[in-house]
């Protein structure tokens, strides 16, 4: 199925780049410009941490190695906390001592509860306020109901035994249960916390970067640090996914306008409601910006939907591309399956009254 794929996005970036030729007559040119420009903003985000990640790995693992091999967790399940382009996958990696739960906590893990912790809902309560927010908030909560059906189909698609995968998974359940009560009882908290959590990142990544720069300038060989030459190989490879994720996930949403406005009429949202779940499954942010204009229902719904869809079709997509092609169908089947799961749970819980979805929870 990944080389279909794959296939795909060359077509996306075949019809993306001969329409940049022709003047972008269709849109799609911009779309196969923008895969090129994320470069910068990826390599921002995840090259400091691909050069730190030895160093990381040999820290965290020397820290909590005996606590997992007590606890029978392979270490890798820790990396999953921090989202797949924004150190994630390297470090589930370097950690792992079984390279099949590497990738299930690198790739799935890190696609859905990492993108959440670390970038949806800091940036999403960051960028609402008032009943938007809350119906944000709430819309996470169900949202993580759809997690554990999400990992369980991508897990075992990705080749994890049943046994293994119940097992490995506990450690991400009990985050779940723990983020659902913090977002239920002391969301605000929750916001400070994720917000410190997310600086402490970037001042990590930024010093990674100091780091690979000077190595690389100097010929100055810091112990326990990844080349930044082959940290940025890592980016480029994603990046030339991009090129096609983005021309074919545009063709996607256009092909899907009617059945969408078709979902939005039997579910009772309004337009924006209805194609906010496809925005948001290309990328998250447009998504987020797209709440203030969407019902009170299909805020909820969109919410609970992005923490796992979040992103699937574009940069996500595209970064497994980059560096695991195998992973992609479970990649696709996590986070739409979870995406679909989630919003099922949010339109069941504001069926009989969906005005309660822009109250407190």
């Amino acid at each position: 199925m990944e080389r279909a794929i794959l296939w795909i996005m060359a077509l996306g970036a075949v019809v993306g780049g001969l329409d940049r030729l022709f003047g972008n007559r269709l849109g799609l040119g911009e779309r196969f410009e923008a895969g090129f420009q994320l470069l910068g903003p990826t390599a921002l985000s995840m090259a400091g941490i691909l050069c730190l990640t030895p160093v990381l790995s040999a820290l965290i693992g020397a820290i909590a190695e005996p606590l997992c091999a007590a606890l029978g967790f392979d270490p890798a399940m820790l990396a999953g906390v921090l989202a797949i382009d924004m150190g994630g996958y390297p470090l589930a990696g370097a950690l792992a001592h079984d390279p099949r739960v590497g990738r299930y906590a690198g790739v799935l893990v890190a696609a859905t509860l990492g993108c959440t912790v670390t970038f949806t809902v800091p940036v999403g309560m960051g960028m609402l306020s008032g009943g938007d927010r809350r119906s944000f908030a709430r819309g996470m909560l169900y949202g993580l109901a759809g997690l554990p059906a999400g990992l369980a189909a991508g897990g075992l698609l990705s080749g994890l035994p049943a046994g293994v995968l119940a097992v490995q998974s506990l450690p991400v359940l009990a985050l779940s249960l723990l983020l659902v009560l913090g977002l239920r009882f002391a969301p605000e908290g929750m916001v400070r916390g994720f917000a410190a959590f997310a600086a402490g990142l970037r001042a990590l990544t930024t010093l990674g970067l100091i780091a690979g720069a000077v190595a690389y300038m100097t010929d100055w060989e810091i112990p326990g640090l990844a080349p930044i030459e082959d940290a940025m190989a890592t980016v480029a490879s994603i990046g030339v996914a991009m090129l096609g994720s983005l021309p074919a996930a545009e063709l996607l949403r256009r092909a899907l306008k009617r059945p969408l406005a078709w979902l939005g009429a039997r579910t009772g949202m309004n337009a924006a409601s209805a194609a906010g779940l496809l925005v948001g499954a290309v990328s998250v942010l447009p998504a987020v910006a797209m709440l203030p204009e969407m019902d009170a229902r299909g805020k909820v719904v969109n919410a609970a939907a992005m923490v796992c869809s979040a992103s699937a079709l574009a940069a996500h997509l595209g970064f497994v591309a980059g560096v695991d092609a195998a992973m992609i169908a479970p990649l696709l089947a996590t986070k739409l399956l979870g995406g679909a799961v989630g919003a099922a749970v949010a339109l069941l819980a504001t069926r009989r009254n969906p005005a309660e979805a822009s109250q407190a929870g």
